[in-house]
């Protein structure tokens, strides 16, 4: 860690530009105060090494944070050293960060994992991975995983209620890229039929091999039956829609 001692200084300024300023603070990055004295990075620094760490966007972040791009833009290409408290927080919190974890450099908290697209639980939903590798939404990759060869895919339908919810992630690793592993039969799967549809049932054998039962955990929902599958992939974890960190 480089022993730089970098700092904020908060002054009031909307009486003096009342037509750019939004709040009664402003965040100066290149300022010698003791508010953070300890700070590793400028924002500016900080900025693009939580981009370089996260693979997200620039402007991802500024739509997620509801900030300026063009002002981000500006701090990221070093042409402006300031920007105001409120939306330096809201920038951290975009990465999964507090405003100390983003200044100090402290990006391996916010690894991130792409959400391919949506999947059926019930509704009839086209094969998921609508978007270029790397380049959809992001949620912040859970604890108990690693990031490297998970996906992610929101669920679209109440056929697996009360266990799984429409809004929902579900995070599973694809060991195959065609057929069915036997060790994957009898759990909850996300899977791809012949048709091109991407489903979230429990995988379950049909009538004869090559076949598969699709079972849905809503008694109210229907279940299919001697489905050919192009692939599925057992769900390794769920998060609910309302604690999932998007990106």
């Amino acid at each position: 860690m480089r022993n730089i001692s970098c700092s904020v200084i908060i002054r009031p300024y909307r009486d003096n530009y009342p037509e750019i300023a939004r709040d009664n603070r402003r965040l100066e990055v290149g300022g010698l105060a003791d508010y953070y004295p300890h700070m590793a990075k400028t924002f500016s620094e900080a900025l693009a090494g939580a981009l370089q760490s996260s693979k997200i966007s620039l402007r991802q972040v500024a739509e997620k944070a509801t900030v300026s791009y063009e002002q981000l833009k500006k701090v990221k290409q070093g042409k402006s050293l300031s920007t105001n408290v409120d939306d330096a927080q809201k920038v951290a919190q975009a990465f999964g960060l507090t405003l100390d974890q983003f200044l100090n450099g402290d990006f391996e908290t916010s690894s991130t994992i792409a959400i391919a697209g949506k999947v059926g639980a019930g509704a009839s939903v086209p094969v998921f991975d609508t978007y270029e590798k790397g380049d959809g939404p992001q949620v912040v990759c859970p604890p108990q995983l690693s990031p490297h060869g998970i996906v992610a895919v929101e669920i679209v339908g109440d056929s697996m209620e009360p266990i799984y919810s429409a809004g929902d992630l579900l995070f599973y690793i694809r060991h195959t890229d065609d057929g069915v592993p036997i060790d994957v039969v009898g759990h909850k799967c996300v899977c791809e039929d012949m048709n091109g549809m991407g489903w979230v049932k429990q995988v379950r054998m049909g009538s004869e091999p090559g076949l598969f039962n699709l079972i849905s955990l809503n008694p109210s929902a229907e279940n299919q039956h001697d489905v050919k599958l192009k692939w599925a992939a057992r769900v390794r974890l769920h998060l609910s829609a309302d604690l999932a960190r998007r990106i």
